[in-house]
């Protein structure tokens, strides 16, 4: 297995920051964006239900309607790609059978092995309120959005994680709800403008005294 030196990974997250200004003239290369695709898919999730689809907008037009529902930040259509991070409406055990059926396909089982896996995360869904299931769910999201931000600082690729749209007409225009999704959070992607003087600001984040204890 290969890994990272860690004063690398250091100087690569220290490197990312929330891109203001993206160069619309740099586009982020095919091979490179598969990649950053892979990674969304390998993203961790509770019980692996991967409640999630990501919904890449490649449309010009499609981006200039989602710009006034963005607060007018100009990423959403300078940035190379825009990655609408949506959450399934309703989950529940159908997508427990769905994973069983899936995990036992990629493994090579019979899915009767998993009964009882499948039957713990059944009962985990249906104790709760569907309000609970919801927020749960949409945790989840957050998760495949920090892998996403992650490496593509790890591959020097600039990002930008953004909650500051209106996301009930983000389902609107792009049509989620009759696809069984609500969009939860988005990320931009691509590379810095020369001139995005947050580029060149120092990063602040509390000490290290403050935020982390051991117990």
């Amino acid at each position: 297995m290969t890994s990272f030196p860690h004063d690398e990974v250091l100087d690569q997250l220290r490197w990312r920051y929330a891109v203001k200004k993206f160069d619309t003239s740099r586009k982020i290369p095919a091979d490179a964006w598969v990649k950053l695709e892979e990674a969304l898919i390998l993203s961790p999730s509770s019980y692996g239900l991967q409640p999630w689809k990501f919904f890449v907008v490649n449309d010009r037009g499609i981006r200039e309607k989602l710009l006034p529902h963005s607060w007018g930040q100009r990423q959403i259509v300078d940035a190379s790609h825009l990655v609408v991070f949506a959450v399934k409406a309703d989950v529940g055990p159908a997508d427990a059978e769905r994973l069983v059926a899936r995990s036992a396909e990629v493994r090579g089982i019979h899915p009767s092995v998993l009964d009882t896996y499948k039957n713990m995360m059944i009962g985990s869904l249906t104790r709760q309120t569907p309000e609970h299931v919801r927020e749960w769910m949409t945790r989840q999201v957050f998760i495949a959005h920090g892998v996403f931000l992650t490496t593509a600082a790890m591959m020097g690729i600039d990002a930008c994680p953004m909650e500051g749209f209106v996301a009930a007409q983000y389902d609107e225009i792009l049509g989620l709800p009759a696809k069984g999704y609500r969009a939860v959070v988005i990320a931009t992607a691509g590379y810095r403008a020369v001139d995005d003087a947050n580029a060149t600001l120092a990063k602040v984040r509390f000490r290290k005294s403050e935020i982390i204890e051991t117990i």
